[in-house]
């Protein structure tokens, strides 16, 4: 799993509306061009429904 910084993560997921599924939450990450350690952790999070940001990052494991 690739270790994403939370405020890295906050910053680029701040305009996401809950609930999303990971394919949604990628779709959105490629269309605004957020940074590419992001959108590769994003592409490794499980295939599920995500509620809030804070599900997001627990899934990923996110340092800081």
């Amino acid at each position: 799993m690739f270790e994403v910084n939370q405020i890295q993560l906050e910053k680029n997921l701040t305009n996401v509306n809950y609930p999303l599924s990971k394919y949604d939450l990628i779709k959105y990450a490629e269309e605004k061009g957020i940074d590419e350690k992001i959108l590769r952790a994003l592409k490794q999070l499980p295939a599920k429904q995500y509620e809030t940001l804070e599900d997001i990052s627990h899934s990923l494991g996110t340092v800081g």
